[in-house]
């Protein structure tokens, strides 16, 4: 890894300049692609989690009422969307609380969307106020709740349709159902980002105003989620879809004229800005050799011969305090970082491309189907068009179905590294879509689907030839060399790797030799499994447990006796402890009451697929907080003076003539700086749902002692691990911010797109991630 080689050489640095550091500390995760599902770490962390929830049930009094769920990383699915099945499941059953509080932790603006889905108003996003703003978590980062009833209220106001046609009532849910999809354009986890659309330069702004502006010429809502299901995609009204994407290709032209005049000038400045700091460094070069101390000779640092402590740390003979060796450290690392990032900045490294697409310019689409998808001459080109539209509204369709219902095909991806412009996507309203479920992948066949031929050892032997033994049939999905796009990108984590497509057939026939010879422990790594129930032996559901028999092995949740939790549960008969099996039938007959039940859990029959489209009966709505004078009038980003900055939801005292109650406050962005939601976070990455650090909605941050829907999924966890992965499914990602992190590019991938990583921006040369 060219970070570790980096480190490497910064640690001689300091250690001929005689600064003492600390030694290189191993982690059990310095490789990240180990984060995955079917690694043995993978495994070992589920067995530590069901060992820890276990021991807390019993021993610990503030667990004895809480009801626990583990869905691990055999358990196919994304961590978030397995909490949104659940939700849809419970959701859907008789006898549910309507004014259940939902309460889902997360930095991925992907969960804003899922949450909005649900159309469930108490439904709060925990994140850390340092993720918000693309900040490497501090111990002091302040949690911060992002309210999605206040965001329902923004997006009340801002969608409100004028004029809408006669025989279509305005509906609230389904407008969000319609935002939801429109959002879509501007940025998912499965398909690749298209060139008209970027979030920094208000993406989000221009869909929903073209939404509200042109709803009546539309002929109503985008998107029909009743009809989830039907065949043909019919819960998308793709000829609407077509009218209204049109409509914002319109605008393509100003906003590549734009983008260049803001480019133009942006790297002009870069120019500028690196030829003073190339100066700065040579001025200061120079004053260091006609120092009065120092001679025309090259300065000599001797080194201190090294020898050992008590700790085994290898220290100078000349023994440094202690705090000055961390604060050694803490150099050393804030060195990597900056030695990292720069190397990742391809501008300062040189190897910075000139865009040849040189989009607004003519002939610009003409050049970019011949560099992006090698095709010449207008008949290739049309052809090419075409079947780019007809796979990217597959696209579109399979990940609004996704969002709202679950997987539509555990096969399906999008077979482009990039994406048609918005004023290409012409005949989308003729593509019929019709998806084959099919099944997920095993863990191993999906970490041969994801992992480069660096992390070959994280699957098991007969598994990891296929990636690395020449004689292999499939080695030339693992290639040592491939190109990476860097044009027009400024750093290298924005680059596209050009990777080839795994062939899922071809990859099943050659691991389906080979299974059979796997080990006891690497069976269970590769099986697929379903959640796992916890509760202490004193619930009123273990009698319940206790019934259940290798005769009579399934029962029905009855919501009276476990919460309101509806499903099925299974007998368990996996040991959570080698040494104490705390799952077998025997656990019921001690008399002991202080101990904890597992048992196999599966969503209720059904439930889980069937989409949410409306508010339940008797859900209380909190009282609304935004007045519509602080919805101010949209200036779209092309429309805009150089560095004009606006924010549409900008609370000012003096903006409205509207009478604020006394109970309330007002707020101003000129206000001494706090906390404000900017568009309540509606966006992927940075752009409108950023927040800044600033309190203007200081409600956002207040969560109220509802019951909160008690769903826990470790892949959830595995995010902030930074795993950037999703067990066993197969899409479009994103490139992260490591050069050795999975490759997301044949798989669902669960990262948020286009943000920009904080801790090692690695360099490509001789197009070799690997």
């Amino acid at each position: 890894m060219k970070s570790e080689a980096e480190e490497e050489r910064l640690r001689k640095k300091f250690e001929m300049e005689g600064k003492q550091v600390l030694p290189k500390q191993e982690s059990e995760v310095s490789d990240p692609n180990i984060i995955t599902p079917g690694t043995e770490f993978m495994h070992e962390l589920s067995m530590a989690l069901k060992n820890y929830f276990s021991s807390r049930i019993a021993s610990d009094s503030l667990w004895k009422d809480i009801m626990v769920i583990l869905s691990d990383a055999n358990v196919p699915g994304e961590g978030e969307h397995k909490i949104m099945s659940y939700i849809r499941g419970q959701r859907n059953l008789p006898g549910y609380d309507p004014n259940t509080t939902h309460c889902l932790y997360g930095s991925d603006a992907d969960l804003i969307m899922l949450a909005l889905a649900t159309h469930e108003p108490h439904f709060s996003i925990l994140r850390e106020d340092g993720l918000i703003q693309g900040q490497v978590p501090q111990n002091s980062a302040k949690p911060l709740f992002l309210h999605i009833w206040i965001l329902r209220e923004y997006l009340e106001l801002d969608m409100k349709i004028q004029d809408p046609p006669k025989n279509c009532p305005i509906e609230f849910e389904r407008i969000i159902d319609d935002f939801i999809f429109i959002c879509f354009f501007a940025g998912n986890d499965f398909l690749p980002h298209m060139p008209t659309f970027e979030i920094r330069e208000d993406a989000i702004n221009l869909l929903m105003y073209v939404y509200k502006t042109q709803f009546s010429k539309l002929g109503g809502y985008l998107v029909d989620i009743t009809r989830i299901g039907e065949k043909h995609a019919a819960f998308v009204k793709l000829s609407r879809v077509e009218k209204f994407i049109l409509m914002v290709g319109a605008y393509e032209d100003k906003i590549f004229s734009k983008r260049s005049e803001s480019r133009a000038k942006y790297l002009k400045k870069l120019i500028t800005d690196h030829q003073r700091s190339q100066e700065e460094q040579n001025a200061a070069s120079f004053s260091d050799l006609d120092d009065g101390g120092t001679s025309d000779c090259a300065i000599i640092i001797k080194k201190a011969p090294a020898t050992k402590n008590s700790s085994g740390f290898v220290v100078n003979e000349v023994s440094a305090p202690s705090a000055e060796i961390l604060q050694n450290t803490k150099d050393l690392k804030v060195e990597l970082d900056k030695c990292m990032k720069d190397k990742g900045d391809l501008f300062k490294s040189g190897e910075f491309r000139i865009d040849k697409i040189k989009l607004g310019t003519a002939g610009y689409k003409q050049r970019y189907y011949k560099e992006k998808f090698s095709v010449e001459g207008s008949i290739d080109f049309e052809k090419k068009r075409k079947d780019v539209v007809e796979k990217y509204t597959e696209g579109l369709l399979w990940v609004l179905q996704y969002y709202f219902s679950g997987v539509a095909s555990w096969s399906w991806f999008y077979p482009y590294h990039y994406g048609p412009f918005a004023s290409d996507l012409k005949g989308m309203g003729q593509v019929k879509a019709n998806f084959e479920k099919g099944v997920p992948f095993s863990p191993f066949d999906q970490l041969l689907s994801v992992l480069p031929p660096r992390s070959a050892y994280a699957l098991p032997k007969s598994y990891s030839k296929l990636m690395i033994d020449e004689d292999s049939k499939i080695l030339h999905w693992y290639p040592q060399d491939f190109e990476v796009d860097t044009e027009g990108k400024r750093y290298m984590w924005q680059a596209i790797c050009k990777l080839p497509w795994i062939n899922e057939r071809e990859l099943l026939s050659e691991t389906r030799e080979i299974q059979n010879g796997l080990s006891q422990n690497e069976k269970i790594r590769n099986s697929v499994k379903v959640d796992s129930l916890f509760v202490r032996s004193s619930s009123n559901l273990s009698t319940k447990i206790c019934s259940l028999s290798t005769d009579n092995n399934q029962s029905k949740l009855e919501t009276n006796i476990s919460d309101r939790i509806g499903g099925i549960i299974s007998l368990c008969l996996e040991d959570v402890d080698v040494e104490r099996p705390n799952l077998g039938m025997e656990i019921c007959d001690k008399k002991q009451e202080d101990h904890a039940l597992c048992v196999y859990y599966e969503l209720p029959a059904g439930g889980s697929s069937t989409a949410m489209h409306h508010l339940l009966s008797g859900v209380n709505i909190p009282t609304k907080t935004i007045y519509e004078s602080e919805i101010k009038e949209t200036v779209l980003w092309h429309e805009k003076q150089m560095y004009q900055t606006h924010n549409r939801f900008e609370r000012s005292i003096a903006s409205s003539n509207a009478t604020t109650p006394q109970n309330r406050r007002s707020f101003s962005l000129n206000a001494p700086p706090e906390v404000i939601y900017k568009g309540a976070g509606v966006g992927w990455g940075s752009g409108r749902g950023k927040p800044s650090n600033t309190p203007t909605m200081q409600r956002l941050n207040t969560m109220t002692n509802e019951r909160v829907s008690p769903s826990l999924s470790p892949n959830h966890h595995h995010q902030s691990l930074q795993s950037q992965t999703m067990p066993f499914g197969r899409g479009r990602g994103r490139l992260g911010p490591n050069a050795n992190n999975v490759n997301p590019w044949r798989r669902v991938d669960s990262s948020g797109s286009s943000y920009m990583p904080n801790q090692q921006v690695y360099q490509v040369k001789d197009h070799n991630r690997w």
